[in-house]
């Protein structure tokens, strides 16, 4: 059972044995690093543990605001679905992403969920400054119009719902209002360790 089964068995649970909803804890106190204190735990140590963790691979699209500035785009590894009721799905992006104000602006995103034959597509959206659509085939997604790329295993198309602070990265919640899969069966496109397996 995936990530989406085991939430709507739990909902499920819950609202057959007529819980009452959950209630909110307090927000924590959000703070930086202040001078003279150390962060707990190294950053390379950080990505070496938890780049154990094997994650699949998104690539982040949303529409051109104006005929000079052209689609954004970025690769994307931090995404989940969120929740079923409404449909939510979050994914981070670091504060000093470029891309990220341009989706931020256009208020909608498209999820491209890769398979395994597309690290080269990734690594192309991987990087700053290039024109990450050159030569890359895509359609529009149909709520938002966003890129939805093409030969992906799914998709999922949206309009930014919040966003909240974490650390270095911002947590984005899209409402997703349309999505679809590939009438293929392949594999997905997993990063591992550091690199695609």
């Amino acid at each position: 059972m995936g990530q989406a089964g085991m939430a709507e068995a739990a909902v499920r649970y819950l609202r057959s044995a007529g819980a009452a909803p959950v209630e909110a804890l307090p927000r924590p106190e959000l703070r930086c690093v202040r001078e003279g204190e150390r962060a707990p735990v190294g950053q390379t140590e950080f990505r070496r543990v938890l780049g154990n963790f094997a994650s699949g691979v998104a690539v982040v699209t949303s529409p051109a605001l104006d005929s000079e500035d052209g689609p954004a785009g970025f690769a994307c590894q931090s995404f989940s679905a969120l929740s079923l009721d409404p449909p939510l799905v979050a994914f981070m992006v670091g504060r000093t992403s470029t891309t990220w104000p341009r989706i931020a602006r256009a208020g909608v995103f498209c999820v491209n969920v890769l398979a395994a034959h597309q690290g080269a597509l990734c690594r192309g959206f991987a990087v700053s400054g290039a024109d990450k659509f050159a030569g890359v085939v895509f359609d529009a997604a149909p709520a938002s119009g966003s890129p939805r790329l093409a030969d992906t295993l799914a998709w999922i198309d949206c309009t930014i719902h919040a966003v909240h602070t974490g650390g270095d990265h911002l947590i984005v919640v899209g409402r997703v209002d349309a999505l679809g899969t590939s009438d293929e069966d392949r594999a997905p496109l997993l990063f591992h360790k550091g690199r695609f397996v």
